[in-house]
């Protein structure tokens, strides 16, 4: 990222920042995602706070939101720095998900430094601080590797720009920066909880090392998927980070599950089971230049397993409404990560258009989506990393 102008300390302030919701009346808004965004007003410094049409509850902190304010706090961003959704196009001859979904590799186990893998290949230099812990994985949560088909073309002459048609096929690879971000934050929260960032140049240089890792490694990610399925790796045509912070017009912008929406390409995405959407973004000041990210949780991971069990068996959630087929040894995760556990994303890109914030592009529909490698107990892989020479300074 480029150098930051750092802004002034910020004047004393009485008056809650505003805070303005970007979703329609039809839209799943939770109160206690509302009553974040009011509790993040109310933090000093605070000036303005934009919810977006997928916001959810965090944990003391609300995704799906972009605040801005004259003080940097961590903990607005969180642990995952870095976190975003790339697009990676890809040629296949042949597109049978269940041949594919067999040849996709464990993305649990970081890339080996000493090994002579070809997804070494897109790493150009050294590793944003010498950081090779998790290197070339996905990580749990709502982090995926997908292979998807363009389904619609929504805007012609954007489309065209991006060098997309109907039919072709994409990568899209949804990671962050695995430890490194965690390591950033703890590092913060131990002395100061959540309060502001007594050095901000400092935390902003941090920062900066794991948005580049993150990006990063959704390149190795893809490289790594590419070669498994018999493609050449391609440079990503989207990549944008969502969780991060930057200076803009002289206050501290943060973003935790919202995206830049000033001009860029963003690919939101649905569920395994849904359509996802590239938006051409064109979001204003009063939204905080930002988009949503995804659809946004509507269950928690506690109600998405009990409800989910009560409805689905794991083989019925391995194959989508679609038709597509999910990897994934992790059974609970299977269920806290239903497609019924996500809004609709239909209603989020909706609420985007209405309040002017984005253009649809395409539509893209999951083929295969990879959130775990789907391995007996006796072969359970090793989630330490690897260290080694590669990527040191």
């Amino acid at each position: 990222m480029s150098q930051h102008h750092l802004p002034r300390e910020p004047l004393p302030s009485s008056a809650p920042a505003t805070v303005t919701v970007f979703a329609s009346p039809a839209s799943w808004i939770e109160s206690e995602a509302l009553a974040q965004c009011q509790q993040v007003a109310a933090l000093d410094g605070m000036l303005h706070v934009a919810a977006m049409p997928d916001l959810h509850p965090g944990k003391g902190a609300p995704i799906g939101a972009a605040m801005a304010s004259t003080v940097l706090y961590p903990f607005l961003v969180g642990s995952d720095i870095g976190c975003g959704i790339a697009v990676f196009p890809i040629r296949l001859k042949r597109a049978v998900p269940e041949r594919l979904a067999a040849r996709f590799p464990d993305l649990d186990r970081a890339l080996d430094p000493d090994a002579d893998d070809p997804a070494w290949s897109v790493v150009d230099g050294d590793v944003p601080a010498g950081h090779l812990d998790g290197l070339g994985t996905v990580g749990r949560g709502n982090h995926f590797v997908e292979l998807a088909r363009v389904d619609t073309v929504l805007d012609v002459r954007h489309a065209g720009r991006l060098g997309l048609d109907a039919g072709d096929l994409v990568l899209i690879v949804h990671s962050g920066s695995r430890g490194l971000g965690e390591r950033i934050l703890r590092a913060h929260t131990e002395v100061h909880g959540a309060g502001a960032a007594p050095d901000p140049a400092a935390y902003l240089s941090q920062h900066d090392d794991a948005v580049r890792w993150g990006s990063l490694n959704r390149r190795v990610l893809a490289a790594r998927v590419a070669h498994a399925l018999g493609a050449e790796p391609t440079a990503p045509i989207v990549d944008q980070c969502h969780n991060l912070v930057e200076v803009r017009d002289g206050v501290y912008l943060h973003r935790k599950g919202a995206a830049p929406g000033d001009g860029r390409d963003v690919l939101i995405a649905g569920t395994r089971g849904t359509a996802s959407y590239l938006v051409a973004a064109h979001a204003g000041p009063d939204a905080n230049h930002s988009v949503a990210h995804g659809a946004g949780r509507k269950m928690s991971r506690a109600d998405a397993l009990r409800r989910g069990r009560a409805k689905h068996t794991v083989e019925e959630l391995r194959r989508t409404p679609v038709g597509s087929l999910v990897v994934c040894g992790d059974r609970q995760l299977l269920f806290e990560e239903a497609p019924t556990a996500y809004k609709r994303i239909e209603q989020v890109i909706a609420d985007l258009v209405e309040h002017q914030l984005a253009t649809p592009v395409v539509s893209t529909t999951p083929l295969v989506t990879y959130k775990t490698p789907d391995l007996g107990a006796a072969a359970r892989p090793d989630r330490r990393g690897h260290r080694g020479r590669r990527g040191r300074s």
